[in-house]
């Protein structure tokens, strides 16, 4: 199995941002690119080439679930699993999220200490158990 090292991090509270980079870096060993807004990871995101999207739901402007459509024409979800953080988990909130492709749902408030093994988890079962093609 390949080594998860990079991930693309879209969130636009920077306390929230630093946090999660610190977490990762420091904690998880990753080499994290921390974008603002989903426009900035669209233009990003070829030239950092991710193994890993964590996606912020609730964005100014374009929102998580639109940014994953968007980066869904650039990037293969199925090579490249995503996750999604977010306050919002009910249920019917959840499964939106799953059917638009994302692997797994994050809720925040994170805590920092878990988050890299969090994300290590979503990576490995993405690994063994590629999902089927959403629409």
């Amino acid at each position: 199995m390949t080594l998860l090292s990079r991930i693309l991090h879209v969130e636009d509270d920077r306390s929230i941002q630093a946090v999660a980079k610190v977490a990762l870096e420091a904690v998880g060993g990753f080499q994290v690119l921390s974008c603002a807004s989903g426009q900035e990871a669209l233009d990003q995101v070829l030239t950092f080439d991710p193994q890993f999207i964590l996606l912020d739901v609730m964005m100014p402007g374009m929102d998580g679930p639109q940014t994953l459509l968007q980066l869904r024409e650039l990037v293969d979800i199925q090579r490249v699993p995503v996750a999604f953080m977010t306050a919002k988990v009910q249920p019917a909130e959840i499964e939106h999220y799953l059917s638009l492709g994302a692997r797994d749902v994050i809720t925040k408030p994170f805590d920092p200490m878990q988050l890299a093994n969090q994300v290590r988890e979503i990576w490995t079962r993405s690994q063994n158990d590629p999902p089927t093609k959403t629409c």
